[in-house]
């Protein structure tokens, strides 16, 4: 008896507050305008894609004290987005990235259950960490949150968020959603939570949603963030896209299950990833370079340099060679609201300088060598043997794509590698689970 290929999970990323939306180019379109997310939805729905993950800025950044102008700098609100989003598409999930540092459980709560009942059963609530003063400050707690209690806060909030959820039974009402009465005043239970972050107490103003639970997806990579994906997430958006350092990852976590009561079935592990497609293997790597150094102007890298090195280096040629000071490791205000600084600037500084010159690089070169390599480059036969290896191989379950250009980024995959992937019988041809959950294969909510 063969043994049914495993099935690739695919995820739509709208581009968010990165360098590597290519403004330049004549294809690109507005950041804001509701008709590019809708165009990036559709799109990725007519792929068979399990859901459309949008990121979130809680600050515009700052470079030298100045907004950042070289990354994306507006973006809607992610529930208004996505809220809009549910009206246009039918089984497309619906993900969002919401801080758990600069929300309210009950508040939160309520407004992703909300959007189940109206998406019929397709959100999903990527839960991240905010712990930087300068991000704070938009808000009247500020930047009062340690780093180190930041995943403390991040599970009381979402344990109390699934209190809410759980506050109105299965079998709470009667006559469905659109004729709701009571069956028994056990239906709808007090819910109370209080920890050294919340004391709460109450129920519910929203009926049980189509999945019990939205879908948590989770991003951490510390050990920290491990447990608490294992703990309480249902995804996990993975920095980890090469196969060696996937499959250790997928291992890694996998194993980690266990000790909360859960089997490797209950997390799908999907990394970030890009992609180029050609008609030929070097058509493809062409196209990818003048991608890569699009994405990295002369400024930007500079700019890249400045927030390792820690200093103004606007007198330096992008094209020449790597800066002879030394940088400041000191000096991180340089920029602000980025995640995942550098941190140890003076040995990444001797890391690149061996680099580039081993490998002659200027410092455009270097920073197009060490940010802003795609993932999967080739024929579009070619991608999708890639994709599959990755997942039959358990290097992960499958993958969020972040496409370079908005909205049609997407275009081509769809076109040329769906296909692909659907004759190989690892990609669904039509939809057949009700809600997100479901199509995801992932079980009901504990």
């Amino acid at each position: 008896m063969t043994t049914p290929r495993k099935q690739i999970r695919l995820a739509a990323h709208f581009p968010g507050v990165n360098n590597t939306t290519v403004w330049s180019d004549p294809a690109s379109r507005s950041q804001i305008d509701f008709s590019s997310f809708v165009h990036l939805a559709r799109t990725a729905e007519r792929g068979g894609f399990d859901f459309f993950f949008l990121a979130e800025g809680l600050r515009l950044r700052e470079h030298q004290g100045r907004i950042h102008d070289l990354d994306v700098v507006g973006r809607p609100d992610t529930l208004a987005v996505l809220a809009g989003l549910a009206a246009v598409t039918r089984h497309l999930g619906l993900a969002g990235t919401l801080s758990a540092t600069y929300n309210e459980p009950y508040e939160l709560a309520r407004q992703l259950a909300s959007l189940d009942h109206l998406s019929d059963g397709r959100a999903a609530w990527n839960v991240v960490t905010t712990s930087d003063a300068f991000t704070g400050e938009n808000f009247r707690r500020g930047g009062y949150l340690d780093h180190a209690d930041r995943y403390e806060r991040a599970a009381a909030f979402v344990r109390a968020a699934r209190g809410w959820w759980d506050s109105w039974s299965a079998d709470a009402l009667a006559g469905g959603r659109d004729r709701p009465t009571f069956v028994n005043e056990g239906g709808v239970r007090r819910f109370a939570q209080t920890d050294r972050f919340f004391a709460v107490e109450g129920e519910s103003t929203v009926p049980r949603s189509p999945q019990g639970h939205p879908v948590v997806i989770q991003a951490g990579d510390s050990v920290q963030g491990r447990d608490f994906a294992a703990a309480n997430a249902d995804v996990i958006f993975s920095r980890h896209g090469g196969l060696e350092q996937g499959r250790d990852f997928y291992a890694d976590v996998k194993g980690r299950l266990g000790g909360y009561g859960r089997s490797p079935e209950d997390l799908l592990i999907m990394p970030a990833a890009t992609f180029v497609v050609a008609g030929t293997a070097a058509e493809a790597e062409e196209r990818a370079r003048h991608i890569r150094y699009q994405q990295v102007s002369g400024q930007t890298a500079i700019r890249s340099l400045e927030q390792v090195w820690g200093r103004d280096l606007s007198a330096y040629d992008p094209d020449g060679p790597l800066p002879d000071v030394e940088p400041d490791p000191g000096n991180t205000a340089i920029s602000q609201g980025r995640a995942g600084r550098v941190k140890d600037p003076l040995a990444q500084v001797r890391a690149w300088r061996e680099l580039a010159e081993a490998k002659k690089l200027s410092i455009r070169d270097l920073v197009v060598e060490t940010t802003a390599r795609q993932t999967f480059v080739g024929t579009p036969d070619g991608v999708a043997a890639q994709l599959d290896e990755h997942v039959q191989t358990k290097a992960c379950d499958g993958f969020v794509l972040v496409p370079h250009l908005t909205p049609g980024g997407l275009d081509d995959f769809v076109d040329l590698v769906v296909p692909l992937l659907r004759e190989r019988g690892v990609l669904r041809t039509e939809y057949t689970g009700a809600t997100l959950r479901e199509n995801l294969g992932l079980p009901a909510p504990r």
